[in-house]
């Protein structure tokens, strides 16, 4: 990982605050090692030297946009540009041009004044660890490749956003006329960005009427009308708007509309925990197969899978951990707690869009109401610390608990999991700031608050005497 004032460089990709770290110089670098590699790699393997382009819409977008476009066409890459789009419709246009990779300029729900760039293989997928450090590297290096100019990429533009819906429609367990029939109504909240474009599309040709859809900040302005995050305190406009307007549901999605929230008929906000929870009830209902989530995600999953007798597998977080093991274990459904749906059926990476078909599928085939579907789920109750670590290892330091607590059930693969009867805990480094994550799931609000501020102390005074030993 490097840094360069709010420069965050990472496998994850490449962001920051426009004009305070990503700045025109930065992209170049960026997008010129990117650009090469993939040239090079498709070359190598006989395939189009073709590059897919999106961004969401905050306001440096398409001037990033630009930059990105023309340095990716100097290093010899075709460049196809979506302009708008989802970042799984870029994902899915990968696949389907057979690009040699993809890039998205979203900063997901980090505020306007962030951007970023979101690199993707030949797959449609996120880098790889590996291939992620390669591209960080090279780009350190300044290892870019520019081309004559009798070799320039060539410049398209494409709208993709009609595929991606086709192709979710084209879906065995995804039926328009009945979800048509259920006559439902819909509010979505789009946070100004690509979101509130796709899902009125989307919904309309899943059989939603038209005059049923009712669209809070949908128009691509990119500025965020609330935080971008689709959590509950950012979401007050839509859980007041569901009931007022006697709406069956409320969906909200983040600036790049890879994760899905949720509201029910009554205004409650359904938990983003719960997106991945409710797909998976649905397609079990039609389908047998493993199911994979990471290690911060809560246990009604288990529950879930328990009631199907269908597996639940765990990764470490972040997206492409958990595609890796979906692969692995071939299963048929994926997520993460934070409101992102993987339906391999269509691709491999989160996808609002999908998301919101399988629930809409849910509700008219089961005949329920939102809220009921989220009644009939195991509850509990999570909570998040963090932990400043400013000059203890943190392998260390949770190596040290783990053999405090040896007797119980352990998982490494991701910082520290301790599995107990009715509750459990997850202490992971932090990507992108020096702080070690608490996260903890129990039966009752109070309790998970309590065992998060106890491990808390437990890290406190291990560190204390780590650092004094």
């Amino acid at each position: 990982m490097g840094s360069d004032d709010t420069l965050i460089a990472s496998i994850s990709g490449i962001r920051g605050i426009v004009g305070q770290g990503l700045d025109p110089s930065v992209l170049v670098r960026y997008a010129g090692a990117f650009g090469t590699w993939c040239r090079k790699r498709a070359e190598a393997a006989g395939r189009p030297q073709r590059i897919v382009v999106g961004r969401d819409a905050r306001p440096s977008g398409d001037a990033c946009a630009q930059i990105v476009v023309g340095t990716l066409r100097g290093m010899g890459c075709d460049v196809i540009d979506l302009g708008l789009a989802t970042t799984p419709t870029v994902e899915m246009a990968v696949l389907r041009e057979g690009a040699a990779g993809g890039i998205v300029l979203s900063a997901s729900h980090n505020p306007e004044a962030w951007n970023a760039l979101k690199l993707l293989n030949e797959k449609g997928e996120f880098l790889t660890p590996a291939q992620g450090e390669t591209i960080i590297e090279r780009a350190d290096a300044g290892e870019a490749a520019p081309v004559a100019s009798e070799s320039l990429g060539s410049y398209r533009e494409y709208d993709a956003l009609p595929d991606h819906i086709d192709d979710i429609l084209a879906l065995d367990l995804i039926d328009p006329q009945r979800i048509a029939a259920r006559n439902l109504e819909v509010v979505v909240d789009g946070v100004n960005s690509v979101g509130g474009l796709a899902l009125p599309r989307l919904l309309h040709c899943l059989g939603v009427a038209e005059e049923n859809v009712h669209c809070l900040h949908c128009k691509p302005t990119g500025h965020f009308a609330h935080p971008a995050e689709p959590r509950p305190d950012h979401l007050t406009e839509l859980t007041e708007a569901v009931p007022d307007l006697g709406a069956d549901l409320g969906l909200a999605v983040d600036p790049d509309a890879d994760r899905l929230a949720l509201v029910d008929e009554q205004g409650r906000f359904v938990l983003e925990e719960f997106t991945q929870v409710l797909a998976a009830d649905f397609l079990w209902r039609h389908r047998e197969g493993p199911f994979v989530t990471n290690l911060s995600s809560s246990r009604a999953i288990d529950d879930v899978a328990a009631r199907h007798d269908q597996p639940v597998y765990r990764s470490a977080v972040g997206e492409i951990n958990v595609v890796e093991r979906m692969k692995d274990v071939d299963a048929v459904l994926g997520g993460e707690g934070n409101g992102g749906v993987i339906l391999p059926d269509l691709h491999y990476g989160r996808d609002a869009l999908a998301g919101t078909a399988l629930i809409l599928q849910h509700l008219a085939n089961s005949g329920h109401s939102l809220g009921g579907l989220h009644d009939d789920l195991p509850h509990y109750a999570m909570a998040k610390e963090n932990l400043p670590l400013p000059d203890v290892a943190p392998d260390r330091l949770l190596s040290a608990l783990a053999e405090q607590y040896e007797g119980e059930d352990l998982s490494t693969i991701d910082g520290l999991k301790i599995d107990f009867e009715a509750s459990w805990v997850h202490m992971r480094p932090s990507n992108t700031e020096p702080i070690l994550r608490v996260y903890t799931e129990a039966d009752t609000d109070e309790n998970a608050q309590a065992l998060a501020a106890r491990f808390r102390s437990e890290l406190q005074a291990l560190m204390d005497t780590l650092e004094a030993a």
